[in-house]
């Protein structure tokens, strides 16, 4: 005899949402039942982020019921949600935090807006209930990274900060966009522990992720979301082939299947004598063109510093030079870079290659707006056509080259970044944690156009922290630990335990 299920806390009965004549939601139907995660499945595109934003009071559906504990309920703003118990952490972090103010006052922010505590003179007022917020996830964060501009973090900080605000509330309903892309494996094993103790506790949980593995550690079902419908529901155990058949339409048959490894035979960039950190000791590296080296480490490790080394971004004052097929490379400057042929796909797409509220065609031609201009006047008729066709080359959901690039989904925002880079052949193009946020369909394609790059003798650099992401991808792994090369081997001659216990070595 079958357990019986416990009433939903939250449920959804067709729900609609349209943008003018898009519609986005046709009819979306969900329960989420207390002491239960469910996982949520989806193609970049297949209204996700809008479900979410629905469930979160951010937009206002078109038609449908949102229920919880068995009442309808409408949910006009973010507020309106989280007051009826309903938290949500954004995938995009500019979406919650304030800049401007501090680590503490973002931490309490939500407690404030809701008057669950009372309004504060003084910014040493807040520190004892910031601490507090700060503990519920055993952040061991100080006075004075608690005094600090929020602007000042990383974004696996702010995610962090993000979560501990949300989960100090003691939600009905959490929901989690991705929460692990930002983080460690120590931060997301901590935060797995977290989220198992409020499923425990009888917390509704709606998670949303891309990978697989974590689904299958945490999820108690699944639910796919297709083009705007639930199109697949299961429970454990999960058969994850009908699950990404369900998602995009296809086996996963057509994953990268790398059955000829490239072995670039020049040197594209050399580094010598080079320090990332001020204590770290100084390494040399040789990458080559004709072969996609991986770059794999912790938070901290140093991947992005060296990657904005490269890029012109920053200037080592620690020592050490480079070159770039054989001569002198010191970039002052991204433009200088970029004049060389040397291209960086950034970690943070939203603050770092894109420009709120500019089309797909004005964000894809933006570092080489040269090429399209006649004389001192820019050429929007060339500009549309060649985002067109990238849009078309690399299987970007929009609805043309006009489009605001901030409604595309992360991963078509991630398609036009790499597209943008991919436009004419780069010397050395580097992609700092390429898969972030994408699904299965568009870490595919950019896989795949990543290494056809390669083939055709460009210098293609991949930083991640992901084993499973690497061995997708790279010929070569280098690991790094506190700015130290622990390891740097071709793929196919190193087992996963060994990559793990290089980037786990301490100094």
């Amino acid at each position: 005899m079958s357990t019986p299920q416990p009433e939903p806390v939250l449920e959804l009965r067709d729900l609609r949402k349209s943008f003018g004549a898009n519609a986005v939601l046709k009819g979306v139907d969900l329960s989420l039942r207390p002491g239960r995660i469910t996982a949520l499945l989806g193609a970049n595109g297949a209204g996700k982020s809008t479900l979410i934003k629905a469930l979160s009071g951010v937009h206002d559906p078109t038609a449908g019921e949102i229920l919880v504990d068995g009442k309808p309920v409408e949910l006009e703003n973010p507020i309106a949600a989280s007051r009826l118990g309903v938290r949500t952490v954004h995938q995009r972090i500019d979406d919650a935090i304030v800049p401007g103010l501090s680590v503490a006052e973002n931490l309490v922010f939500e407690q404030i807006a809701l008057r669950e505590a009372p309004p504060v003179a003084s910014l040493g007022s807040l520190l004892p209930r910031a601490r507090k917020v700060a503990a519920a996830l055993s952040l061991e964060w100080d006075d004075a990274f608690l005094k600090q501009d929020v602007f000042e973090l990383g974004i696996a900080d702010c995610q962090m900060l993000l979560l501990a605000r949300a989960l100090v509330t003691e939600p009905k309903v959490l929901i989690l966009d991705e929460p692990t892309s930002t983080l460690s494996q120590s931060e997301a094993e901590r935060l797995f522990e977290t989220i198992l103790k409020l499923r425990d506790d009888g917390v509704a949980i709606l998670h949303v992720s891309h990978r697989l593995a974590e689904i299958e550690q945490l999820a108690d079902d699944i639910v796919v979301l297709r083009d705007g419908r639930i199109t697949a529901t299961q429970d454990r155990p999960f058969d994850f082939a009908a699950a990404v058949t369900s998602m995009l339409g296809e086996g996963m048959t057509g994953d990268i299947a790398r059955l000829e490894h490239l072995v670039g035979d020049q040197v594209a960039i050399e580094l010598t004598g080079h320090q990332i950190f001020p204590e770290s000791p100084a390494l040399s590296m040789q990458l080559r063109g004709g072969e996609v080296t991986g770059v794999i480490g912790l938070i901290g490790a140093g991947k992005t510093e060296l990657a904005e080394h490269m890029f012109g971004e920053t200037t080592t004052p620690h020592g050490g030079s480079m070159t770039l097929r054989g001569r002198p490379y010191s970039p002052r400057h991204p433009k200088h870079a970029i004049a060389n042929g040397v291209y960086l796909v950034p970690e943070d797409r939203a603050a770092q290659g894109m420009m709120p509220g500019w089309s797909i065609a004005k964000t894809f031609s933006l570092p080489f707006l040269s090429r399209f201009a006649r004389g001192s006047l820019l050429q929007p008729k060339s500009e549309t056509q060649r985002a067109a066709q990238a849009i078309d080359e690399f299987g970007v959901v929009a609805t043309g080259p006009g489009q605001s690039v901030d409604a595309l989904s992360g991963g078509n925002q991630q398609k036009v970044m790499v597209a943008r880079w991919m436009q004419t052949p780069p010397d050395v193009l580097v992609l700092d944690e390429p898969f972030r946020g994408v699904d299965i369909g568009a870490r595919r394609e950019i896989a795949r156009r990543a290494r056809a790059q390669a083939a055709d003798g460009s210098c293609v650099v991949m930083l991640c922290s992901d084993v499973d992401e690497l061995r997708e991808i790279a010929d070569r792994v280098l690991v790094l630990v506190e700015g130290r090369i622990t390891l740097d081997a071709r793929i196919d001659t190193v087992t996963d335990e060994q990559i793990v216990q290089s980037m786990t070595e301490v100094a």
